[in-house]
């Protein structure tokens, strides 16, 4: 989902990421605030003062994610679920979980946590503006007020809409998890109707663009293409830990993978074993002692000239939880580490010795042949 994150803080535990693409909303925020919303509602005031106005309207929308999204996490923790952290983006905010909830209450109760504490949020701003108002405070203060109590409400709603995976999509999901006793079915008929709402967004958009409302238009229709992919993705996600949850990583591990000496040279490592069997990472033994492993980036590092002089001790990458796990790790963890650090190969280790290699490719072979054989 996401491309370059940039690590801002931690609150309470949570790591909080803002995503690349979150600085093109935050651009488009605060020149629509300043050129549109602010002008047409609390006219008369100079034009620097209006800038100055969406730059607060956008850093208040920041925090009212953040806000939204810490409160899904709390309520997260509370029953048990692994929280990867917040990450802003684009299209908003996620709480990132590891892991599906455990129970219907559980999903209920984390998904309605967001929308009630925009709604929470949205009062007491509401309550601010009011007081600011007959007070006579600063009109750019209560304008910036007006907008984010309004702005959260709005929030809170379009959350509610019952399209997976947005907060009303999975309420709706945990309503039918409940009464059928079925995640997947529940998860199949909520990522549907998520799908469908995507579509119709889709569908709208292109008619306001057609009308002549561009800006609108093609919002409308990139929050539907982001709906529907996400809606059909949150469901393939829930097919590929059905299919590899218990699986142990020694399954698909090979027990005889190609190692390196840290003595060996640059120059040699590249031609005798980058290019001869074209793999990206090599762990590097002494004897039956893993020491690490050396990457093909970590080589591109080094000047080519310089082949020869530098060894494979000079490179490897000692072994880390992001590189090595244990063959009795659960499959479906051996894909949240590979999805978290980018590694599609890990080092398999017990007790210091190395036993095998795992590999993105042959865990996706398993899981293809294994839906293609006992279908979903």
């Amino acid at each position: 989902m996401f491309g370059k994150r940039i690590p801002l803080f931690k609150l309470f535990g949570f790591s909080v990421h803002i995503d690349v693409s979150w600085f093109i909303l935050a651009i488009f925020i605060v020149w629509s605030l300043a050129n549109w919303f602010f002008p047409d509602r609390f006219g008369g005031l100079r034009p620097a003062t209006y800038w100055w106005m969406g730059v607060a309207g956008a850093i208040g929308l920041f925090a009212s994610i953040v806000f939204h999204e810490f409160c899904h996490s709390m309520v997260a923790r509370r029953y048990g679920l692994p929280m990867k952290g917040i990450t802003l983006f684009i299209f908003g905010g996620v709480a990132e979980m590891a892991d599906e909830p455990q129970s219907p209450k559980a999903e209920f109760l984390m998904a309605i946590a967001g929308p009630i504490s925009s709604v929470v949020l949205a009062t007491g701003l509401l309550f601010l503006y009011t007081v600011g108002k007959h007070a006579g405070g600063s009109l750019p203060v209560n304008g910036v007020l007006w907008y984010l109590w309004l702005l959260n409400y709005v929030l809170a709603g379009f959350n509610l809409l019952p399209a997976f995976p947005l907060d009303g999509g999975r309420v709706l999901r945990s309503i039918l998890w409940t009464t059928s006793g079925n995640l997947r079915w529940a998860t199949r008929i909520a990522s549907q109707l998520g799908s469908g709402f995507g579509v119709f967004l889709i569908i709208t958009g292109a008619i306001n663009v057609f009308w002549g409302d561009v800006p609108g238009g093609v919002w409308l229709f990139l929050i539907g293409m982001f709906i529907r992919n996400a809606s059909q993705m949150s469901y393939k996600q829930l097919l590929v830990r059905a299919a590899l949850g218990g699986e142990e990583i020694r399954r698909f591990m090979k027990s005889d993978p190609i190692t390196v000496p840290p003595s060996i040279s640059i120059e040699q490592l590249v031609n005798d074993y980058f290019y001869k069997h074209h793999l990206k990472m090599f762990p590097v033994c002494d004897g039956d002692l893993l020491l690490g492993c050396v990457t093909s980036n970590q080589v591109k590092q080094v000047p080519r000239e310089q082949w020869g002089k530098f060894s494979a001790a000079d490179l490897f990458k000692p072994c880390s939880g992001e590189n090595t796990i244990s063959p009795q790790t659960d499959a479906v963890q051996a894909l949240s580490i590979m999805n978290r650090t980018g590694n599609s190969r890990l080092m398999v280790v017990d007790a210091g010795r190395l036993v095998g290699v795992v590999t993105l490719k042959d865990m996706l072979r398993f899981l293809d042949l294994k839906i293609d054989l006992e279908g979903e």
